[in-house]
């Protein structure tokens, strides 16, 4: 058993996507990070740096105790070698596909969660350049995604743990644009997987395990995700007169 800690997340997405794709049991535990249970002394056991997603993998392929482990790259190529799935043998495809597996992780995953944080959550007047910015970004990724995708059907040979890293964050692209007509390459590659079926139990897993608990606290909410210092400051550049 590996249970899974879960927000709704793209992170945690392809991780469960991995997990479902490989036929392991697992379980979704839900943290509620907006109320701030990412900073619980038990979670920062699990997750040091108190991020989902985190696993415990209850049977480790050593068979020793179970095993903790946190960041979604990490995750995924544990699962691989775990599974014997999902990560090319060939030498050059596996370079690829960690590669593109790294690219994700440096580039496209925290470029994606910046521009959702100026959209979403920065004070009114420090958006405009902060959105230009990594909007820009998120979309000059997909370019590259996009053209690297002409003529494949997969990111690095056949379907693996590259595709699964990318398409989480790739997946909310309509926060971003309309659509994904201006690169029809990505947008193949997107719908090839978002119509696996293991794909879409995975998320039905995920968003099953997350719970809606009493009115949502803004500055319970602005506390637990950016600190208190960061709460204070944004409060204060919203209402510079409070």
């Amino acid at each position: 058993m590996i249970d899974l800690y879960v927000e709704g997340s793209p992170a945690v997405f392809k991780v469960a996507v991995m997990l479902q794709e490989c036929g392991l049991d697992w379980a979704a535990h839900h943290v509620a990070v907006g109320e701030g249970a990412q900073h619980a002394p038990e979670f920062r056991a699990i997750s040091p740096n108190g991020k989902v997603p985190a696993i415990v993998d209850h049977e480790p392929t050593d068979g020793g105790a179970p095993m903790a482990l946190f960041e979604s790259g990490a995750i995924l190529i544990y699962l691989a070698e775990k599974t014997g799935r999902f990560l090319p043998d060939d030498p050059r495809q596996k370079a690829q596909a960690m590669q593109w597996l790294f690219w994700q992780s440096s580039g496209l995953s925290p470029l994606s969660g910046q521009a959702i944080h100026f959209i979403r959550y920065a004070p009114e007047d420090t958006r405009s350049y902060g959105q230009l910015r990594y909007i820009g970004e998120v979309k000059r990724h997909w370019g590259v995604l996009d053209t690297h995708l002409k003529g494949r059907d997969w990111v690095a040979g056949d379907y693996s743990i590259a595709d699964m890293g990318c398409y989480g964050w790739v997946n909310i692209y309509d926060r971003f644009a309309d659509s994904l007509d201006d690169y029809p390459d990505l947008k193949r590659w997107h719908r090839a997987i978002a119509e696996r079926g293991s794909v879409q139990r995975a998320y039905e897993k995920v968003m099953g395990a997350k719970r809606e608990d009493g009115a949502f606290d803004e500055s319970l909410f602005q506390r637990s995700m950016f600190g208190e210092a960061a709460a204070a400051k944004m409060g204060a550049l919203a209402n510079p007169k409070g």
